[in-house]
């Protein structure tokens, strides 16, 4: 990798601002198609916040969780070792060489492709220059024709929450917990504190997780998310819905939270889950004549063009559907649009991976959008604990369902709870992707799958849906 100091000098055809998975999809492939391209990241390391406090460490941590949790339910175990438990801190150690081993791989993208990496604060000064601050000096400027906004998002902190406090955390600074608290309130049940609520779940923590609305996750098909909620609840999670957050007190050893129904709540340790801002603030988007909405995101078009030529926004910085995954394409899109490359624009479908434990991921459309659009369709179902390979691996918690039509038999949606449910989604995901016949559920009846996989769910699904006909 090049030297900070002498390439933050020089002009460039493109700058892109933060090296997250859009960032790093967008310089390298500009890169490739000939712009002089440098990334700016106020982190002296690459792989923006999904690498070192997102996506990687959670799911990580969440791995290592999940492993533990079948060695001790494994009886085939007890005959060298009792039940065991892991510290937070123990786990975490697993996840940091995960990404020491992302850092390491990302770098060398990088340099493969001549991407110039800079270290440093951006602020805007006009539309082709920015301002970096910079620990060896305190303002550099450079200059491109084209900018990229890839700065991704932060956890939302409320006001009334001292975050300050040793026992009060969001899903950044948890990955800095040093004990293994014994009781763990995770105020929001999106993804990221359902997911939390598994991992602390699994380290044998008593958990309650506070849910403003009325189900988790409400936008997956409503089977799915039941099952999410009698599994977390067989497992000991205490799930409170329709409870909305007041106020929170702290001490030396306790948090206390209070909701708006009167509700008192003591633990030791208080984690914030509830949305998400835009990582927009120090950017000085007024030089643009630019401005952010309320949550710090940026509003694009089709093409993540902003409102200001030659600017573009992409990843979590412009809202939903903020996965890594659709970050990488929207950074693919908006940097081929740079160098006049036609590229497909993103896919409506984007399936959904959630990493619980277990798993679920999702494409397509659920019972609820399809019965509101009346739409006739039909079900077909496979329980995990009903296949070879649940049974051989002990993973039986689960279902994989196929939504399709009753008279054309196309495939409208896919959904999967149960271990892997984010890989196992892929095969039926692509044949829904097909044009004609050819997302027919009656592929996974006529196919040949492996024996004993868990893809053979598929068949079991397509063989239970078409006998409803």
């Amino acid at each position: 990798m090049k030297s900070n100091h002498k390439l933050s000098l020089q002009a460039y055809d493109l700058i892109i601002i933060g090296s997250g998975p859009a960032g790093e999809s967008a310089a390298v492939n500009a890169s490739k198609h000939g712009l002089k391209v440098a990334v700016v990241d106020d982190r002296k390391v690459v792989g923006g916040n999904c690498t070192h406090q997102g996506t990687i460490p959670s799911k990580a941590l969440r791995h290592s969780v999940h492993s533990l949790m079948k060695f001790n339910r494994n009886p085939l175990f007890r005959t060298i070792s009792e039940p065991q438990l892991l510290t937070f801190r123990q786990v975490m150690q697993s996840a940091e060489d995960v990404i020491r081993k992302q850092v390491a791989m990302r770098s060398r993208f990088y340099s493969r492709n001549d991407v110039s990496f800079i270290n440093g604060k951006a602020s805007f000064i006009d539309k082709h220059t920015i301002s970096l601050k910079t620990d060896e000096e305190n303002d550099l400027r450079l200059t491109a024709k084209r900018f990229i906004i890839a700065t991704g998002s932060r956890p939302y902190r409320p006001k009334n929450v001292d975050f300050e406090h040793a026992r009060v955390f969001d899903s950044d600074k948890v990955l800095t917990l040093q004990e293994t608290p014994k009781r763990v309130v995770i105020y929001g049940a999106g993804v990221i504190g359902c997911e939390y609520a598994s991992i602390f779940n699994g380290l044998g923590c008593k958990v309650d997780l506070i849910n403003p609305g009325e189900k988790l996750l409400s936008y997956l098909d409503d089977e799915i998310s039941d099952a999410l909620s009698y599994h977390l609840r067989s497992l000991g999670v205490l799930i409170r819905h329709n409870e909305t957050f007041e106020s929170l007190s702290t001490a030396k050893d306790t948090v206390t939270v209070n909701l708006n129904s009167g509700k008192v709540i003591k633990a030791d340790l208080f984690m914030w889950a509830n949305g998400r801002a835009g990582n927009t603030e120090s950017l000085n988007l007024a030089a643009l004549g630019l401005e952010a909405n309320s949550r710090g995101q940026l509003e694009v078009d089709k093409y993540y063009r902003t409102a200001q030529q030659g600017i573009y926004a992409v990843g979590d910085v412009i809202g939903a559907p903020a996965l890594a995954s659709a970050s990488y394409d929207q950074g693919r899109c908006a940097s081929s649009r740079i160098v006049n490359r036609e590229h497909p624009l993103l896919i409506d479908d984007i399936p959904t991976g959630i990493y619980t434990i277990p798993e679920i991921s999702s494409v397509g459309k659920n019972e609820k959008e399809l019965t509101a659009a009346k739409i006739p369709y039909e079900v077909g179902k496979a329980y995990f604990k009903d296949t070879a390979r649940a049974q051989i691996t002990g993973e039986d918690t689960g279902v994989l369902k196929l939504l399709f039509h009753r008279e054309t038999l196309e495939l409208l949606g896919i959904h999967c709870f149960g271990d892997q449910a984010a890989e196992i989604l892929h095969i039926g995901q692509a044949i829904m992707a097909q044009k004609g016949t050819g997302n027919s559920i009656e592929y996974f009846a006529t196919h040949t799958f492996n024996y004993p996989t868990m893809a053979e769910a598929y068949r079991v699904a397509a063989l239970n849906g078409l006998n409803r006909l």
